[in-house]
């Protein structure tokens, strides 16, 4: 069952596309009632999600996990914010980061680890400018093409 966990990743493709990404790190989510039974049958999309500090505690924002098919009147609610678990001292790094450089934190990855715990990938992101969009869209189209003249 551990292999089928890990197998699991929800990834934000947007965000490698929109964000340059600095640092990346691992963080528990706060889940209640039936949002685990959804994580494990690949109902969440990360799609412009954000993370934000509130009172020192950082706070997932638009995270979607759908409601369990199966759940009762104690389901979920879809877009809740969710609590991310960090230690203290990767917690004030972070903020004073963002508060002097205006950088952003954008989930990349919700995955679920070897222990079937839910771990969200997080990473502290600068935006990227029309140019540079543009460069990474060429780099990805040249190694398309290299990929395909190696085949043949």
């Amino acid at each position: 069952m551990a292999n089928a966990a890990t197998a699991l990743q929800i990834k934000n493709k947007k965000a490698f596309f929109e964000y340059e990404i600095l640092e990346r790190l691992d963080a528990g989510i706060q889940l209640v009632g039936t949002e685990i039974k959804s994580i494990r049958s690949g109902k969440a999309n990360l799609t412009d999600s954000y993370c934000q500090f509130i009172n020192g505690e950082m706070y997932v924002k638009n995270l979607h996990i759908s409601e369990y098919e199966l759940g009762t009147c104690n389901n979920h609610v879809a877009k809740r914010d969710r609590k991310l678990l960090l230690q203290k001292r990767e917690l004030q790094k972070w903020e004073k980061k963002v508060k002097e450089s205006g950088l952003t934190i954008v989930p990349l990855k919700l995955y679920l680890n070897a222990k079937g715990l839910a771990k969200l990938e997080i990473a502290l992101c600068r935006g990227k400018k029309v140019y540079d969009k543009r460069e990474s869209l060429k780099q990805k189209d040249a190694a398309r093409d290299m990929d395909r003249m190696m085949k043949y």
